[in-house]
């Protein structure tokens, strides 16, 4: 999952120097960036930046969908993002008759402009620094699910309180640095959005998914989509008499073009960072982790693919599906190849030898740093193989064994008691989104191939396929038997 964190991103370019670059809390610029921002060319303040309790740039900035950074470029709330982000919701409102993958998609009108059921923007409209509340009542000497438990119980108190501060909102606490610092997000969900134009995919998709970690990039990744809003500009479910979101701070653009040394910066929301990874864990990354998700994505993709090229329908239902895995399946050959190009764990190596001397030279009793990395390191090393097994039952069978997943909302929708179902509509829906999206005959060739993989890498086996063993004469004929057999193998079924 994503992390709700708002940073800036910035460059500053010079025609003589080579640039500096920064990853930054807003609510930290004053303090810590704007001095050194307006030396490089920024005109703006901190405080028309980021203003905790008043319109700043910061409210012309979202998050789109489940991560995306998407930007107002109006007054009357026209979105702005990448055509990959905003490429689900493209996707679920095309079809083999209305192919808007294919072919894009104008609206010539405000009527015209496509509700995309699902899809939620969100504004932060605070963020503050909590630490202090969510640490200050956990005991340095507690470790382990005692630590886990305590900040738990912390963090539920944070969120109550801004709960009560910004009623109607979303609440969010956070982690930062391991576990270090916390920060609380309030933000406003706006949930009638609306496609308003996408270029083709040979346009918006040139290159492929893969090109999304390769530069320089020649894809025309843009979408753009529409907020609406309630008549009191409130968040407000999908209604023909909703309208545009009044925005009181949007993006211009300007046709002005740029000169050289002109200050620039991006503001938006990373997924998350690795950069205080250990040479321990960089390696279990370039030996396990990404590896094994190249390799089972890769399997899986092949068999999408040949069903994609074979049928228009089946390539628009699985076009989102396809481009998610592909996405961070490029990601992590490229991550490994520049991890070794750069020589990163070497360079981590080195880091480790300077702090281990220093915590030599300066622990004591009840703070013994010169421990910390010996322990890290023997721990990553006994649960490795735990990991890869846990890594494969996860890629293999939870990300691309669909058949699982209406199972999973009936358990869901069936509540803690068991008894039953909480909101029937609602897993109504759920079951028909899933089934618009979903080609048995896909999915049975994906099962066949994941179940081979797991059983051939994975020595502790889940007990579903040992009694299979014991059950089926051969993997066919087991996989068969569960799409043959099912309720949740076909729609008419579930």
């Amino acid at each position: 999952m994503k992390k709700f964190s708002m940073f800036l991103f910035a460059a500053f370019f010079a025609a003589t120097v080579a640039a500096d670059e920064g990853m930054w809390l807003l609510p930290y610029l004053q303090k810590m960036n704007i001095a050194d921002m307006r030396a490089k060319g920024c005109e703006l303040s901190a405080e028309e930046i980021y203003a905790a309790d008043r319109s700043s740039l910061k409210d012309a900035i979202v998050i789109f969908g489940a991560g995306c950074t998407g930007e107002v470029v109006s007054p009357e709330g026209l979105l702005l993002t990448n055509h990959h982000c905003g490429y689900g919701a493209i996707q679920s409102l095309s079809s083999v008759e209305h192919d808007f993958l294919k072919n894009g998609f104008w609206a010539r009108s405000r009527a015209e402009e496509l509700p995309a059921p699902g899809l939620e923007v969100r504004f932060v409209r605070r963020i503050a620094d909590v630490t202090a509340d969510v640490l200050g009542a956990v005991p340095s000497t507690a470790m382990g699910e005692e630590r886990a438990e305590l900040v738990k119980k912390q963090v539920a108190e944070v969120r109550k309180r801004f709960g009560k501060e910004y009623p109607g909102m979303e609440i969010s606490v956070k982690p930062f640095f391991g576990g270090n610092q916390y920060f609380a997000f309030a933000m406003e969900v706006y949930k009638d959005i609306r496609l308003v134009g996408t270029p083709p995919n040979s346009i918006g998709k040139f290159g492929g998914d893969t090109d999304n970690w390769m530069w320089p990039r020649h894809t025309g990744d843009f979408s753009m989509f529409r907020i609406y809003a309630g008549k009191d500009n409130r968040p407000a479910e999908y209604s023909t008499k909703n309208v545009p979101y009044r925005a009181d701070e949007y993006l211009r653009i300007s046709l002005d073009g740029y000169e050289e040394g002109d200050f620039a910066m991006i503001m938006g929301f990373p997924g998350s960072t690795q950069r205080y990874m250990t040479s321990y864990e960089i390696d279990r990354m370039l030996t396990i982790t990404n590896p094994q998700r190249i390799f089972i994505r890769g399997e899986r993709q092949k068999i999408l693919a040949e069903d994609m090229l074979a049928s228009d329908k089946v390539r628009i239902q699985y076009a989102s599906k396809y481009a998610q895995s592909s996405n961070y399946w490029k990601n992590a050959m490229g991550m490994s190849r520049g991890i070794e190009r750069l020589d990163v764990k070497r360079k981590k190596q080195e880091q480790e030898r300077a702090f281990q001397q220093w915590a030599e030279a300066n622990s004591v009793d009840g703070e013994r740093y010169d421990e910390a990395l010996g322990m890290i390191r023997d721990a990553i090393a006994a649960s490795n193989e735990a990991y890869a097994a846990q890594q494969y039952l996860n890629e293999a069978l939870q990300r691309s064994v669909e058949i699982m997943t209406p199972a999973s909302y009936v358990i869901a929708a069936v509540g803690k008691k068991g008894k039953k179902l909480e909101d029937p509509e609602a897993l109504k829906e759920r079951l028909r989104g899933f089934y618009k999206d979903y080609n048995p005959a896909t999915d049975r060739r994906v099962a066949r191939r994941m179940f081979e993989l797991v059983m051939e890498h994975v020595k502790e086996l889940p007990d579903v396929f040992v009694a299979a063993e014991g059950q089926f004469d051969d993997l066919d004929t087991a996989v068969d038997y569960l799409y043959d057999n099912s309720v949740f193998a076909d729609e008419t079924r579930a």
